[in-house]
Order: C-alpha cells, then sequence, then structure tokens
C-alpha cells in the first residue's frame, strides 16, 4: 500500500527516527548548561550521521536516485538556514538571551519549524504539481529572495534591529501579560512567582492583564524566532520542491536538516567572524535553484531537451558550497593577516 509514494512502513521509520531524534536531543541537553564549540561540533557530527543513516536505508529500500533527490534537498536547506541562523543570532542578542537558555528556546523553535514546515510542504509541492507556470512563479520568488539577501549581504548597516516592531512581539503583549525579566527557562510564570520576583525588585515596571499565565522574554523571544523561521521557509521551501515533488523526499530532507539546526548554531556562533563567505554562497546557491526552476519549467513547456537533472544539483550545491567555505578559511585568513 502506498502512501506519499512511499510504502507505509518507510514513512513509519521516517517518523521513528524524528521522533527518536527529538527525545536523544531533549534528554541530552536537560541541564542549562552553555554548549561549548567542541560539544556542538560533535553533536553538530551526529546530525548529520543520522541524516546518512536514513538516507542509506532510502537507498536500500527506494534507490539512488531517491537518495540522491534526499540529500540534495538535506544540503540545501541545510545551506539556507544559515543565513536564518544569523537572524535568529541577532534576535538572541537583542533578547539578551542568556547563552545557557538559548538551546531550550531553538529546541521549541524547532518543534514549531516541522509543524509549519510540514503545512508549507503540503501546500508548496501541492502547487507545483499545477503546472509549469506555478513553478516559474516559484522561481521567481526564489530569485527574489536571493536579491534581497543580496542587497542585506551588501549593507555595511551592523545595527541589531529593533524587535519591539516584530508581528509576534505585538502579537504576545496584546494577549499575554509579560514579565519584563527572564526567570530562570521558564516561558510561563505564575502570578505568585511574579509577585516574589517584583518584591525583589521594586524597579520593574510590569502591566499585569489579569492573565492567568504570565509570559516571559524566553516566550516573547520563541515566538519572534517562530515567526521569523515562517518567513524564511517561503523562499527554503520551494527551492527544496526544486530539487523533488516527492513530498516525502521533501519533507524528510527538510526535518533531518532543522533537526541538526540546534548543534549548527552554536557552531555558527563561535565561527560567524571566521565564515565570511557563506553567507555569499548561499545567495548563489539561491540564484542557482531559482534559475533551476525556470529552466526545467520551460523545458516541461516547449520540450527544450535540456534540464538540470538532480546529479548536477547535487554537484552544484557541494561545488558553491565547497567554494564558499574555502573562500572563508584561505581569501578571508589573507584579509584578517594584512589588516593586523
Amino acid at each position: 500500500m502506498q502512501h506519499l509514494g512511499f510504502p507505509l512502513h518507510t514513512i513509519i521509520i521516517f517518523i521513528l527516527f524524528v521522533v527518536a531524534a527529538l527525545f536523544v536531543d531533549l534528554v541530552g541537553h536537560k541541564n542549562d548548561k552553555i554548549m561549548s564549540l567542541k560539544s556542538a561540533s560533535l553533536w553538530s557530527i551526529f546530525w548529520v550521521l543520522v541524516s546518512v543513516v536514513f538516507g542509506v536505508f532510502l537507498y536500500y529500500e527506494h534507490g539512488g536516485e531517491m537518495a540522491k533527490l534526499f540529500f540534495a534537498g538535506y544540503i540545501l536547506e541545510k545551506s539556507l538556514s544559515v543565513d536564518n541562523l544569523f537572524v535568529i543570532m541577532a534576535i538572541f542578542t537583542w533578547f539578551k538571551i542568556p547563552q545557557n537558555y538559548r538551546h531550550k528556546v531553538l529546541y521549541f523553535g524547532i518543534l514549531g519549524a516541522i509543524v509549519f514546515r510540514l503545512i508549507f510542504v503540503v501546500i508548496g509541492s501541492g502547487l507545483f504539481m499545477l503546472g509549469s507556470w506555478i513553478q516559474i512563479i516559484f522561481g521567481l520568488v526564489v530569485l527574489y529572495s536571493a536579491i534581497l539577501m543580496l542587497k542585506t549581504n551588501d549593507s555595511d548597516d551592523d545595527e541589531i534591529e529593533d524587535y519591539s516592531n516584530h508581528l509576534a512581539y505585538k502579537f504576545v503583549y496584546k494577549y499575554f501579560s509579560v514579565f519584563p525579566k527572564i526567570v530562570g527557562h521558564s516561558f510561563f510564570i505564575s502570578k505568585n512567582t511574579a509577585q516574589s520576583e517584583l518584591n525583589k525588585n521594586p524597579n520593574l515596571n510590569f502591566l499585569d492583564k489579569k492573565t492567568w499565565l504570565i509570559a516571559t522574554p524566553l516566550f516573547l523571544c520563541l515566538c519572534v524566532i517562530e515567526v521569523s523561521d515562517v518567513m524564511f521557509a517561503f523562499d527554503s521551501v520551494p527551492a527544496v520542491i526544486a530539487v523533488s515533488q516527492e513530498p516525502l523526499i521533501i519533507y524528510s530532507a527538510m526535518i533531518f536538516a532543522i533537526l541538526g539546526l540546534r548543534a549548527m548554531y552554536f557552531v555558527l556562533e563561535a565561527l560567524k567572524k571566521y565564515l565570511v563567505y557563506l553567507e555569499k554562497s548561499v545567495i548563489v546557491l539561491l540564484f542557482f535553484i531559482g534559475f533551476k526552476i525556470i529552466i526545467n519549467a520551460l523545458n516541461a513547456m516547449f520540450d527544450l531537451e535540456f534540464e538540470i537533472s538532480s546529479t548536477i544539483s547535487l554537484i552544484a550545491i557541494f561545488a558553491i558550497l565547497g567554494l564558499g567555505i574555502l573562500a572563508s578559511v584561505f581569501v578571508g585568513k589573507k584579509q584578517d593577516i594584512s589588516n593586523l
């Protein structure tokens, strides 16, 4: 019996992989400890290996083509998440979230991303199947996202955005009482806890809207991150759908990439000043994917006898990201030396 183009046991194994991974991560980080670069690197390797195991399973169960599509989508989603992670760094900085609480915020942010990605994949893959004109629109959306990223990347303005005007920020303040101070790792606190904190700090400016639970800045930060991630999905989902139109391949590739983002965040945070060309390579990658979508759509419409295959896509993704990392290591290093 086929479900989403795959046997039921494939879907069950995918779900078991995800549930087990979330459980392992929750148990492995149940304490509020700051994640070191070494620990984040080891966890990143672990998540990559988990993804490889699932990719190997697809290879033996459904052939090399499905495995290639999975790995291409996985690497693409992983690379496109880089810019999102840099935005999350800025959000954490603005909200003054301590390092030891960031992993918890990211964990629950990932849970939300899993749900929202499912919605986007279902809608996006359905639209993609409507015809080549829709695919061209998807391609133009991806190209537009690349142009916006290029303009932002070229800007010399390093000022952190004021997130008090963010949609999620206003929403939380409208419907919740928000305590002005972080209280442990809690997203919500009781009225008694709030009163105890006010007794310790009588100068705190707190407006009680008589709600049952009182939100903390951690919950406020989580909501801003969640909405920001949804906005980023508007370019990443069409890009991954361009690699494969199989809903399970699309979704599994995205989810396995997302599962490793928490560890990847701490690696990027530590190495941000060294990976100076990584964001630029992501922009080039978006341009490639946008043109790929349009070229393949035109080929379907006019039988041009030219399309960009999954093998070429996988090679291109590796090459573009590899060049970005190498440029960061060698060119960036020379620039640092010249500035001494």
